[in-house]
């Protein structure tokens, strides 16, 4: 008993204390321009780890403390990678300011104060902020989401509700309408991610599942709905046909223009059976695990609208918007993580060099913070060959967003590439099978942040091959 109340009397303290660090940080005297990054994806971490520490005092907001490898995150749904090995820590960027693990919940732009919550305990606290880099990714559904997967904690809980599909229909006692129900997967959108997800789950069922549940493989039923009238509509049409013919070979039910228009409750032969309805006016019954998020940011058509600068309108140059919460009214862009991590480059830059020379620390200069000088667009995807941007690219003060191509894999051993439109000095051409099944894994092999996961992925890669997946559920 005496040990349990010191439990709950240290991390009583420990929480208080904790809730009282972003007050007594407010009240320490600055010497540096306090940047905000609300978010740890593909823009945020990559400005945070990027901004020049002597020039800034950075701070993340985000309810993750860690980046996420998301190109791998359908590898770790089926136990093809680790969830360690696609993920890494906030803290451990050199030189941050601080981070804080909440959920920014409202920016009073008047007061320069970002209004969070703490993940844990619910306390509300607020951050002050010279500049405000919003990257906090899309977080904006309508209704009730189904199979969810974007974070760390989307891919362990899909996983762990796969494997404990196939042990519920392994049950004797259970009658065939609900193993048809408990093995029927459906996975909505026929965009990479989608798709990628879909071959690693055909083939986590075919190489792991069929071997330890045998009397099970007729039930399963895979379904991708998409829609549009095709799959992968960025590609080329031929590599999104190619695809599709590819995902029909696996017995893998293709819907296309065939969008979701509910999730119903159904009793048959006396059991309670979960129903997806298509606009199409056919069913497919399934095990829903529900997600739902809301949006915390007040948004205009749900992305905050930028100019070509990055700048949020109205802010004086003090926020600025990068990555999926982002929209430009005059330039396109897709939703993707090179995009946000392009925009994070450009931004950091801008800070570093040109943003760093303005006084906005002075109370008395409420001027708008003066347009960046010219900045080189990040074309090449690598670090180390960066300075081919200066030989192949113009700068301009406005952000330019360059073509790298674009990948999907098809579990192993297959996959496409489309380099048609690239700005990349290569073949305007497309790849498919396993030529682009080696661009896919030596590119985002090569692209980790730390040499940890560039030797822990090929080991997983390796185990899967040799000894197969774990079909663990804990």
């Amino acid at each position: 008993m005496k040990t349990s109340s010191f439990v709950r009397h240290f991390t009583s303290s420990h929480v208080a204390l904790s809730q009282s660090t972003p007050s007594a940080a407010a009240a320490e005297p600055q010497t540096k321009p306090r940047v905000i990054v609300l978010g740890s994806g593909w823009g945020g971490y990559t400005m945070a780890s990027r901004l020049s520490k002597s020039h800034y005092d950075v701070r993340v907001i985000s309810p993750a403390n860690h980046f996420l490898f998301t190109p791998l995150l359908p590898s770790t749904a089926v136990g093809t990678l680790e969830f360690r090995a696609i993920q890494e820590p906030v803290r451990t960027i050199k030189g941050l300011g601080h981070y804080y693990m909440a959920k920014g919940r409202e920016v009073d732009l008047e007061n320069k104060i970002v209004k969070c919550e703490d993940l844990y305990k619910g306390v509300k606290f607020d951050v002050a902020y010279d500049y405000l880099i919003l990257a906090a990714g899309m977080k904006r559904l309508e209704g009730v989401v189904v199979f969810f997967l974007k974070h760390l904690y989307h891919a362990r809980q899909i996983r762990n509700r796969i494997l404990e599909c196939f042990e519920r229909a392994s049950n004797p006692t259970i009658p065939d309408i609900q193993r048809d129900r408990l093995l029927s997967f459906i996975v909505v959108g026929g965009g990479p991610t989608s798709c990628e997800f879909m071959s690693e789950l055909h083939e986590f069922i075919n190489d792991d599942v069929a071997s330890w549940y045998p009397d099970l493989v007729p039930h399963i039923k895979l379904t991708l709905v998409e829609a549009g009238p095709g799959i992968l509509g960025s590609f080329d049409k031929s590599l999104s046909e190619y695809y599709l013919k590819e995902l029909e070979k696996k017995n893998i039910d293709v819907r296309l223009n065939t969008a979701v228009a509910g999730i119903d409750e159904r009793y048959i032969e006396n059991e309670q059976i979960t129903v997806a309805r298509f606009k199409d006016g056919s069913e497919v019954n399934f095990a829903p695990v529900k997600f739902i998020a809301n949006s915390n940011l007040a948004l205009e058509r749900d992305r905050v609208v930028i100019d070509d600068y990055l700048r949020v309108p109205g802010t004086k140059g003090r926020v600025f918007a990068i990555g999926d919460c982002a929209v430009n009214p005059n330039e396109n862009l897709p939703p993707t993580a090179t995009v946000a991590e392009q925009q994070a480059l450009y931004l950091t830059e801008c800070f570093n060099k040109y943003y760093s020379k303005f006084d906005v620390l002075n109370e008395k200069n409420d001027d708008d913070v003066p347009l960046p000088g010219d900045v080189l667009p990040a074309l090449m995807p690598f670090a180390g060959l960066r300075f081919l941007d200066k030989i192949l690219c113009h700068a301009s003060p406005k952000f330019q967003y360059k073509n790298r191509g674009a990948m999907a894999s098809m579990g192993f051993g297959g996959g496409v590439t489309d380099l048609k439109s690239t700005d990349l000095p290569s073949p305007k051409t497309t790849l498919s099978g396993y030529a682009s099944f080696l661009v896919w894994r030596s590119t985002y092999l090569t692209k980790q942040l730390s040499l940890q996961n560039m030797i822990l992925i090929p080991m997983y890669w390796f185990k899967a091959i040799i000894f197969g997946r774990d079909i663990s559920r804990f």
